[in-house]
């Protein structure tokens, strides 16, 4: 492969150590690499709350990843159990990429998620070390010494080499620091056998790989380019491209979405098994959802819907949930939208206990006007387009939780307890 005409920057991905846990250890006193600490979410006496985040020393000791429930975290005195505090961590990430602006400019940094960031240092690394590791070095120990949290730091010559170098070196690195060149790639990634190891490949593309004989980095870097873009279209082509190390991304020149849609959905408390619950929360998320797209002056020409199944209740062949799609006539009509949803579920819905349910609005074009359907009371229609924007506007001045149905108050309603949560999990009250 020739090199020469690749880009040849100097990228840094740099990720905060188990950031909730790191967090809440330090609020203690503790020191995060040594504590066994857990972030629980949503735990109860079902035994179905989620682990957020676990301390390196809690996986390490006991086995607890990031996707444990309640119920399988042993019960053992030594391990401290918190409740999150999405404020708080929120307000460590905005410290944390406070510290990555007097290293890069703001145009060269891109936040990735609550705990990575991407650096493109490739105009001002000379300014803050000899080598990149160096660099790395500087901002590991600054982070350290002012908010006590530990970072892992992947570096590349462009970002794809920047993220392996983060996942597959640095967090099995002493000093928690990993690089990758187009020199050094081939002999670090292509020995990789575990192929869902490497970003960007899941368990299905995996499979797909492996019954091309395709069981390594290397054989992936070695197949023909043509026919695997052929057999896999594009997707091919990205891996073809991330097997050697190439990523011709401009992180400047961000490209808009071809379609824009509307989703929101969440993780019920607890399993769902009555079906007037789970339609109320249907119901729920519609509205909220219906609401959004609303602002925007939008309507939607197709619904989605998803159901998540419990972990005990998937179907007979194997489904762990169902996903339908359905076109309706162009409407930003709260009760249309949810009657359809509701049409939608009761016809595909065979009993299984519910835990995850998600709604999606596509096929947008503008609403400026009301298009009165002809079949319809044209009075009920103009009166049901007036109350959804009166109830727009009253929540948008006094809250979400100013104007609710009377239905969100019976058992099963989460949007009361849902206003308070930030990104779906409780904010806490400490900035402290």
């Amino acid at each position: 492969m020739d090199y020469s005409q690749e880009p040849h920057g100097m990228f840094l991905m740099i990720d905060n150590k188990s950031f909730y846990a790191s967090v809440e250890s330090v609020e203690r006193g503790l020191n995060p690499l040594k504590s066994v600490l857990i972030v629980m979410s949503e735990a109860d006496n079902t035994g179905s709350g989620l682990v957020l985040a676990a301390s390196p020393m809690a996986k390490k000791l006991f086995g607890i990843s990031n996707v444990s429930r309640q119920y399988e975290v042993p019960h053992d005195e030594n391990i401290l159990v918190v409740p999150p505090r999405m404020n708080l961590y929120i307000q460590k990430n905005l410290a944390i990429n406070k510290i990555f602006r007097e290293y890069v400019a703001d145009a060269d940094l891109f936040p990735y998620s609550i705990d990575e960031s991407i650096l493109d240092m490739t105009k001002s690394r000379r300014l803050f070390g000899k080598t990149p590791e160096a660099v790395a070095r500087r901002i590991q120990l600054r982070i350290r010494t002012e908010l006590g949290l530990y970072t892992t730091v992947g570096i590349g010559e462009n970002p794809v080499q920047a993220k392996l170098a983060l996942d597959l070196q640095a967090k099995h690195d002493h000093e928690l620091i990993g690089r990758l060149t187009y020199e050094n790639f081939p002999e670090a990634i292509w020995p990789i056998t575990n192929l869902e190891k490497v970003w960007s490949i899941g368990h299905r593309t995996a499979a797909h790989l492996q019954r091309l004989g395709i069981h390594s980095m290397g054989d992936l870097a070695h197949v023909n380019p043509y026919e695997l873009r052929q057999e896999m279209g594009m997707i091919g082509a990205q891996l073809f491209a991330l097997a050697w190390g190439i990523d011709r991304s401009k992180f400047h020149q961000v490209r808009p979405p071809k379609e824009k849609s509307w989703s929101n959905s969440q993780v019920l408390p607890r399993d769902y098994k009555v079906q007037s619950e789970i339609e109320l929360v249907l119901r729920e998320i519609g509205q909220q959802t219906t609401s959004r797209m609303r602002h925007h002056r939008q309507q939607a020409g197709c619904i989605s819907l998803y159901v998540g199944f419990a972990w005990d209740g998937q179907a007979d062949d194997g489904r762990s949930g169902l996903h339908r799609t359905r076109r309706i006539d162009p409407t930003d009509n709260a009760q249309t939208i949810i009657r359809e949803l509701v049409t939608l579920f009761r016809e595909n819905w065979e009993g299984q206990p519910v835990r995850n349910i998600g709604v999606g609005l596509s096929r947008l074009s503008q609403s400026t006007n009301l298009q009165l359907n002809l079949f319809q009371n044209p009075q009920r229609q103009i009166k049901d387009d007036r109350f959804d924007r009166v109830i727009d506007e009253l929540r948008d001045r006094f809250g979400k939780t100013a104007v609710i149905p009377a239905s969100s108050l019976m058992k099963g309603g989460t949007m009361l307890r849902r206003a308070s949560l930030v990104g779906g999990h409780n904010g806490g009250n400490s900035f402290d």
